[in-house]
């Protein structure tokens, strides 16, 4: 307690003046003497003291109010930023969305099925997000992270994931016909049943990467993967797949009927 305090009785006066040793200072030692004797005098207001525990009670309910509102509070965020990925749904450019992504994913909710075809989305990081049948169809996610990803049954045509990463990704049956991947992370990924035509695979890491039910390689470019399991490369060419270092040289071989 701080107000309600029992105070001793103010000295008299003349003891105060005594501590003035220069003239100009006796005004200074007068105010502090008045303001002890305030003190003293108000320290005996019981009304005083019930105001200050009224304040302390006030503290601590305001304390659990704090904690039993956490739960809706985190419902109004979340309910935000999915307002935000919905307002800018099939719109470019970025509208907040990473952030409000990244910030669901790791509160742990879902991410199935959500819409951002086309949308600017570098350099997103949705490690171990659940985005299963989501759309990412023409989206330029440069540089973004799905690692340990559930990115089963995805639309990922003609994404943008150049220097990204798949890292132990489940991309089965997901389909990333056209996606550019030039010099992602494919380690460990689940590439079962994914449709990779057309698909630039160059300078990608396929390190221990689950490929011998891949479903559609024709025409990806596999120039340059590195760590490839063995074998690889010979049954990607058989099933269509190419090995060229050229853009100008691929396109032209793409533009072919």
């Amino acid at each position: 307690m701080f107000i309600y305090t029992e105070r001793k009785r103010p000295d008299p006066w003349s003891h105060y003046r005594g501590k003035a040793r220069q003239p100009i200072l006796i005004p200074l030692h007068w105010l502090e003497w008045a303001c002890r004797w305030l003190a003293y005098w108000l320290s005996g207001w019981a009304f005083l003291e019930v105001l200050e525990y009224i304040g302390t009670l006030s503290i601590f309910f305001a304390v659990i109010s704090y904690f039993a509102e956490s739960g809706d509070r985190i419902k109004q965020k979340h309910y935000q930023a999915w307002q935000v990925i919905n307002t800018a749904q099939g719109k470019g450019g970025a509208g907040g969305r990473i952030d409000a992504l990244e910030e669901l994913n790791k509160d742990g909710v879902p991410l199935v099925g959500v819409d951002l075809s086309g949308a600017f989305l570098q350099g997103l990081d949705l490690q171990g997000a659940n985005l299963a049948r989501a759309d990412f169809s023409s989206a330029d996610v440069r540089g973004g992270s799905f690692k340990s990803a559930n990115l089963e049954y995805a639309n990922l045509a003609s994404v943008n994931v150049r220097n990204g990463t798949f890292q132990n990704a489940n991309l089965r049956n997901a389909t990333l016909q056209d996606a550019d991947l030039h010099g992602a992370n494919l380690r460990d990924a689940d590439l079962e049943g994914v449709d990779l035509s057309k698909a630039d695979l160059r300078n990608t890491d396929l390190h221990n990467m689950k490929w011998s039910m891949i479903a559609d390689l024709k025409l990806a470019n596999i120039f340059g993967v590195k760590n490839a399991p063995a074998d690889f490369n010979h049954w990607a060419l058989q099933k269509g797949a190419v090995s060229i270092e050229s853009d100008a040289d691929w396109s032209k071989l793409l533009e072919t009927p």
